[in-house]
C-alpha cells in the first residue's frame, strides 16, 4: 500500500522567492509554473502513477522537470546520463525493470516493443495536481569505467539527508550552478540544494566554453557554484575567473589537493571555499570549510552527523541513512557489507591530526612489487608555481614492469626557455617529498589532458 505521507519535490515548488527559475543556455522556466503546468506530452503524470520511467532527455533542464513532476508520483525513475550509449542503456532499461521512457527524441528511437513513450517540453498546458503517493526510487548510474554501469537504488530522503542537515536558511535565495550534469550525483545534489533551498538554478550546457559558460553564470546573478578539482582547474587556466565573484565554491568527485584549494582561495577572496566528500553509492559523507586538503581525523567514529565512518586497510568505509539502498538488477552485488558499510574504495592515510586522500584503491600502479597513488604525486607536482593541472601514470618497463611519468599543464604565459629549469625545479619538489619509487621518471608537458564526461580527470596508462 502506497504511505500516505510522501513528501516529493513539488512541496518545494513555492517556497523561497517567486521569482525562482531554472534555465539552461537557451530558456529559462520559473518554479512556480511548474505547480499549474505540465511538460509531459502525449499523457499526464497521473498516468504515469506507479510506473517506473527513464528519463532520457537531450537536456538537462527537461530531465530537472521531469524530476519534479514525477517525483512522487513514478514508482521509480531512472536518470540516464547523455553518454550512455543505446545498446547499453537496453541492458540498464531491462535491469531496471523500465516500463515508460520520457524523453524528448523521436519516439523511434526507443521503440523496443517493451516501453512506453512518453514525450516532454517545457510547461505549457493546464494539469490537475496530482497527488503524490509513492515514495519514487531515485536510480542512478555509475560512471561505468570498467565496464556496464551499476543501478544504484537513492529515496530522496536519502539524497537530501546532507541539505536538510546544513539548514536552507542562510542559502535561500541563492542561485546555483554545478559543472556537473544533474543526472550525475554530483549535480543533483546541487539540483536538490537549489530546490529545497529556496533558490535558483543555471544550468550547464555540453560543449560550452568555459569562459562563455562563467559568461552566463555572471549573467544568471550564480552566487553558489560546485564542480570537481579538474572543473576548476580549467576554470583557472581559462581566465574567467577575473570576472566571476560567487559567494560559495564548492569541490567534490576527485581529491582537492593543497594547490587548487590555494589557487580558488586566490582567485576567490571573497568567496567561502569547501571540499565535500560524496560518491554515488556512499552519499554525502562530509564537508570541510578549512582550506587545507584532507579532514580532520575527529570525523572518524561514530555517528558525527548522523554518518558513520571508519578505516579499513587504509580504504574510507560510510555507513549513513545517506547512503544508497542498493544496487539494482537480478545478479547486482550487495553494496553494502555486514555492518551496513559502504566501501568506497578510496584509500586515505593519517598524518598526524588529519586523513588525507592519497587515491583510489583500484588506480594504483606496481612499480617493482611498490605501489604508487597517482594522485598523491599529483599532489606534490601540482604544487610548482608554474603548473596548473597533471596527471601522473604508468608506462612499461621492462625492468621493473613500469615507472611513473607525468604529463604537466603549465600556467599561461610561461616562458619557453624555462621549462628546462621547471621540469628540474618539479623533479626536486619529488625527491623531497615522495619515495623514490614514487618520482616521476619522465615530465612531459602538455596543452591538454583529457576529462571525463563525469569531470574527472581520465586516467589512461600509455
Amino acid at each position: 500500500m502506497s504511505p500516505p505521507d510522501v513528501i516529493a519535490l513539488r512541496r518545494y515548488l513555492d517556497e523561497g522567492p517567486t521569482d525562482r527559475t531554472i534555465s539552461d543556455a537557451r530558456q529559462s522556466v520559473r518554479l512556480t509554473d511548474l505547480s499549474e503546468h505540465s511538460c509531459l506530452i502525449g499523457g499526464s503524470s497521473c498516468e504515469l502513477s506507479g510506473r517506473s520511467v527513464l528519463l532520457a532527455t537531450s537536456r538537462q533542464l527537461l530531465s530537472a522537470l521531469a524530476m519534479i513532476e514525477l517525483d512522487g508520483i513514478a514508482r521509480r525513475m531512472l536518470l540516464c546520463p547523455p553518454d550512455v550509449d543505446w545498446e547499453r542503456l537496453q541492458i540498464l532499461v531491462a535491469q531496471a525493470g523500465i516500463d515508460t521512457i520520457v524523453t524528448d527524441r523521436p519516439p523511434s528511437e526507443y521503440l523496443s516493443g517493451q516501453c512506453a513513450v512518453v514525450g516532454i517540453d517545457l510547461p505549457a498546458r493546464r494539469a490537475i495536481k496530482p497527488k503524490a503517493d509513492h515514495a519514487t526510487e531515485w536510480l542512478m548510474l555509475t560512471s561505468g569505467t570498467s565496464g556496464l554501469p551499476k543501478i544504484v537504488r537513492h529515496t530522496l530522503d536519502g539524497l537530501a539527508g546532507a541539505i536538510i542537515a546544513d539548514g536552507p536558511a542562510h542559502r535561500r535565495g541563492a542561485t546555483w550552478a554545478t559543472f556537473y550534469d544533474i543526472r550525475r550525483y554530483g549535480g543533483l545534489q546541487i539540483f536538490l540544494r537549489a530546490l529545497i533551498g529556496g533558490g535558483s538554478m543555471v544550468l550547464s550546457e555540453p560543449g560550452e566554453a568555459i569562459v562563455a559558460h562563467v559568461a552566463r553564470l555572471r549573467a544568471g546573478g550564480v552566487t553558489h557554484i560546485s564542480g570537481t578539482p579538474s572543473h576548476w582547474r580549467k576554470l583557472l587556466m581559462s581566465g574567467a575567473a577575473a570576472d566571476f565573484s560567487p559567494r560559495y565554491v564548492r569541490l567534490s568527485g576527485e581529491i582537492a589537493d593543497q594547490a587548487v584549494l590555494d589557487g580558488l582561495a586566490q582567485a576567490f577572496p571573497h568567496a567561502s571555499i569547501g571540499h565535500a566528500y560524496a560518491s554515488t553509492e556512499a552519499g554525502v559523507g562530509f564537508s570541510v570549510d578549512d582550506g587545507r586538503e584532507g579532514f580532520p581525523a575527529h570525523l572518524i567514529g561514530p555517528n558525527q552527523g548522523g554518518v558513520e565512518m571508519k578505516v579499513i586497510e587504509g580504504s574510507l568505509r560510510i555507513r549513513s541513512r545517506r547512503t544508497a539502498r542498493a544496487y539494482v538488477g537480478a545478479d547486482a552485488p550487495p553494496l553494502v557489507d555486514a555492518e551496513g558499510f559502504v566501501d568506497t574504495g578510496d584509500m586515505v592515510e593519517l598524518r598526524g591530526e588529519r586523513y588525507h586522500f592519497v587515491g583510489r584503491r583500484g588506480g594504483i600502479i606496481n612499480i617493482g612489487g611498490l605501489k604508487v597513488h597517482p594522485e598523491e604525486v599529483e599532489a606534490v607536482i601540482n604544487r610548482h608555481a608554474s603548473v596548473q593541472m597533471s596527471r601522473a601514470r604508468s608506462r612499461r618497463s621492462p625492468i621493473t614492469g613500469a615507472i611513473v611519468v607525468a604529463d604537466v599543464i603549465l600556467a599561461n604565459g610561461t616562458d619557453e626557455n624555462r621549462h628546462a629549469a621547471i621540469r628540474a625545479e618539479i623533479l626536486g619538489q619529488c625527491r623531497d617529498r615522495l619515495a623514490v619509487w614514487k618520482v616521476p621518471a619522465m615530465i612531459r608537458f602538455v596543452e591538454r589532458l583529457d576529462v571525463t564526461a563525469a569531470g574527472k580527470l581520465a586516467r589512461t596508462d600509455a
